[in-house]
């Protein structure tokens, strides 16, 4: 090799290149659990690709290994699985920004007109606006965001827990579904998240960041913090919430990545 090839700065790796290396890194730590971890790998690249539904792009046995980590993390969930929090002069006082899916392109967007839409049924829902959230009781939380792409920082957020909020509008009966979904108003970016993390003491829906009213990249007016998950599962301005009892679409599991993210 040129001494001067060693010298190139490599080009970092993009969120998808990541999210992908993760997940080859989780199933290989599983295959090799089970001893023939070269064998698998090479088993693994020449399978088929799985069917393409709620989930999608993902090595049919990678997808397996994916959905059998998830029973297995979810079997030993529970509300005592509390991320670390941390006093607030910890917090970041610049909160880095993550992905800007459903957000950026969203040109036609209105932060005046926003009213969280809640999908009751097929026919009827509920439209919620930010003054009577913010009437609901507030709880803050300071804890270590963390980010599939690699880095993690310290944030300091506050707004409703998303259990006040259900019980609030009596939607505790529809929350006892397996799923919630979750999509920015434009419908460009969407989430699926299991009754166990939505019902999570520490899962709220925030409009605060560091005292103040979030900032547009950081999801206003509106959007969910989920500790317990990485980044690409806490939504940004979130427009519409619905339940049911099989799993919703979500946006990076389309894309061949691990539906559950969880920590």
């Amino acid at each position: 090799m040129k001494p001067t090839d060693q010298n190139k700065t490599k080009k970092p790796l993009t969120i998808e290149q990541k999210i992908k290396r993760r997940n080859f890194i989780s199933f290989g730590a599983f295959f090799a659990l089970g001893g023939g971890a070269v064998a698998g790998w090479k088993w693994l690249l020449n399978s088929p690709e799985e069917n393409a539904g709620i989930t999608g792009g993902a090595r049919a046995p990678l997808r397996r290994a994916l959905n059998k980590t998830e029973l297995f993390f979810r079997n030993f969930f529970s509300n005592n699985h509390l991320a670390k929090t941390y006093p607030k002069e910890r917090a970041a006082k610049i909160v880095r920004v993550n992905s800007l899916i459903g957000i950026k392109d969203d040109k036609d967007f209105d932060i005046k007109n926003w009213k969280l839409e809640v999908k009751i049924d097929r026919k009827e829902s509920l439209k919620i606006s930010i003054e009577e959230i913010k009437a609901l009781p507030k709880t803050e939380i300071v804890f270590d965001f963390k980010c599939v792409e690699g880095w993690d920082q310290i944030q300091h957020w506050a707004g409703v827990k998303l259990s006040d909020f259900l019980l609030h509008y009596k939607l505790d009966a529809l929350a006892e579904k397996n799923y919630m979904g979750l999509e920015t108003p434009n419908g460009k970016y969407y989430v699926g998240l299991e009754r166990d993390s939505v019902l999570h003491p520490q899962t709220i829906l925030a409009y605060e960041m560091n005292g103040k009213p979030i900032t547009n990249d950081h999801g206003a007016p509106l959007r969910l913090i989920i500790p317990v998950k990485y980044g690409i599962k806490n939504l940004k301005r979130i427009g519409v919430m619905s339940f049911s009892n099989q799993r919703p679409r979500d946006y990076w599991a389309e894309q061949g990545y691990d539906y559950y993210s969880g920590l």
